[in-house]
């Protein structure tokens, strides 16, 4: 296959158009920040706390709607060990929206918090949140990884680049822009993004359902035609697997930092909640053409198409089948279309991540640890610096494993074993404190190890019910992530507890308290923002800017 120069051509123009777009809003940015006299780290990390509800809308909804997303979601469509009932990634960002808008949402941008880390920063104090805020920043750099794999098999096979150049120069363009203009470049580029993924993809799905090697797919939905049905099915001894799954791709979603940001972002709590009710909706719908393409793939004989015989399922290439379907079923013009989709969809999330990881380690590590007297000059250029490294260290991973879902699914652990029910506990549970929050994160990291994981070729030590050798690898069928994560959770606050009553009642003497929980007063987060009559009226500024909760007793 020779080099497509008309699809080359148009992801160029794509590129150039993007980057000019995130040029123009890195300028808006300095201009708004002039003007507005505003610290250079809330412009740059939070547009100033000044993106409108409908910015905020787009943005919030094309972060999620990424590579790994679309290429995913046609992947487990067409798997025929899985199919459309294993498609959960719509339905599980619908959850995650509406449940971080109805219980996150209001008290962490209430609080005026960076990231998500500034709760644990106030309550458990600097060190400690600098190394729980590990994992988050990992789980971003690792999402960098999954979104750019996503995108460099779908131009590889499509334009017959090398794989290595479509992703470092898909990742130059995104590192770019949002080390140029922050929040704001990452926005307004999000707004063409995600009218191209809604324009593009759509416009592929009737040249895909005219293809003469295709078959109904309302036929081939429950019948047994070329492979297994593609509607799959869900046995009883699989159920707890499926309920694993979603929720580590629905609840999971709220401990990234890129969901926190998007609410942190808005100019009132109001706007926050109405940004995730408004993705909530619309992220299904672009969950809709990847469920076709994905349907379509399963009911065409790939023998009577230019990609020949066995199938992609028996070549392996299950993770191909939406840039397979896009060349062998589609004109060639179309195909390139459906390039553009997937470019969109992986800037979106990518520089997103970026922007992500790069708010952590500034405001949670660099700031706070590192470097507490940094001027305000002096972290203009960390974040910089911060997004081009994070920038980098998510491309170079893209060489180990070409497997979307492989890293779809490890940082989607991380943000759902680890940091989720932490992130719950620090927030609405009064006993947490640093004792806890360390032995549950510890606890949780090594039981997860102990698993283990046939993507990541992690052998498990502990065997849960359920669990089967298969094509030469231990699968768990038990909710294990799950398990992880309530025992976490338990740990958490069990931990917390024997704490506070060792240090309390004088059983280990206060020179020994490293967290200073001894007598520390336990207070609920007050309700429509009252405070409490036990409360001081002045409330310590934390050095990232956020305010000092009533219920987080350490000062940043």
């Amino acid at each position: 296959m020779a080099l497509n120069v008309p699809g080359l051509v148009a992801t160029i123009i794509f590129y150039l158009l993007v980057l000019g777009i995130g040029i123009w809003a890195s300028i808006k940015s300095k201009r708004d920040e002039n003007r507005a006299q505003a610290n250079h780290a809330d412009m740059a990390l939070l547009g100033n706390r000044k993106i409108s509800l409908v910015v905020g809308i787009f943005t919030t909804t094309a972060t999620w709607v990424g590579g790994t997303f679309i290429i995913g979601t046609a992947e487990t469509v067409y798997d025929p060990k899985l199919g459309l009932i294993w498609a959960v990634m719509p339905l599980a960002a619908t959850l995650a929206f509406i449940v971080g808008g109805l219980f996150f949402a209001e008290p962490m941008r209430d609080k005026k918090y960076v990231t998500m880390m500034d709760p644990f920063c106030i309550k458990y104090g600097d060190r400690l949140s600098g190394l729980l805020s590990v994992a988050p920043l990992m789980s971003e750099i690792i999402w960098v990884t999954s979104t750019l794999i996503s995108l460099g098999v779908t131009m590889s096979v499509i334009l017959d680049l090398s794989y290595a150049v479509c992703i470092w120069i898909s990742a130059a363009v995104a590192i770019t822009y949002t080390l140029l203009g922050g929040l704001y470049s990452v926005a307004y580029t999000d707004i063409i993004q995600l009218t191209l993924i809604f324009i593009t993809s759509w416009l592929c799905i009737p040249f895909l359902f005219m293809s003469p090697t295709s078959v109904d797919i309302t036929t081939t939905s429950f019948n047994h035609t070329f492979q297994a049905p593609w509607v799959g099915t869900l046995t009883a001894d699989r159920a707890w697997r499926w309920i694993d799954i979603f929720l580590l791709l629905s609840i999971g979603d709220l401990g990234f930092q890129d969901f926190h940001q998007r609410t942190l972002s808005a100019s009132t709590s109001a706007t926050a909640k109405l940004r995730c009710y408004a993705a909530a909706f619309l992220i299904p719908t672009f969950g809709i053409p990847p469920v076709l393409v994905g349907a379509v793939a399963a009911s065409t004989d790939w023998n009577l198409t230019s990609y020949g015989s066995p199938s992609p399922f028996e070549r392996g290439q299950t993770g191909l089948i939406l840039p397979l379907s896009l060349q062998h079923l589609t004109p060639p013009y179309i195909s390139v279309v459906g390039i553009g989709a997937v470019a969109a969809a992986v800037m979106s999330s990518t520089d997103s991540a970026l922007l992500s990881a790069a708010s952590i380690f500034t405001s949670n590590i660099y700031k706070t640890i590192l470097r507490t007297q940094a001027s305000e000059m002096e972290i203009r250029w960390v974040i910089r610096i911060a997004v081009v490294l994070f920038g980098l260290a998510g491309t170079s991973l893209t060489f180990l494993h070409t497997g979307v879902m492989a890293f779809w699914v490890l940082g989607g652990e991380i943000a759902y074993i680890m940091m989720f029910p932490q992130l719950v506990c620090v927030l609405f549970i009064n006993i947490s404190n640093g004792y806890g929050a360390t032995v549950g994160f510890l606890v949780s990291f090594f039981l997860r190890l102990l698993c283990g994981e046939p993507l990541l070729r992690l052998p498990p030590v502990l065997h849960f019910p359920g669990c089967t050798f298969e094509d030469g690898v231990y699968v768990q069928y038990a909710p294990i992530r799950t398990i992880c994560m309530l025992v976490s959770f338990v740990t958490i606050l069990l931990v917390s507890a024997v704490a506070s009553v060792l240090f309390n009642t004088g059983l280990i003497p206060q020179k020994w308290d490293v967290f200073q929980i001894q007598n520390s007063p336990q207070t609920q987060i007050p309700t429509g923002g009252a405070r409490s009559n036990e409360i001081h009226h002045s409330q310590p500024l934390c050095e990232n800017g956020g305010v000092s909760d009533p219920m987080l007793e350490s000062t940043c």
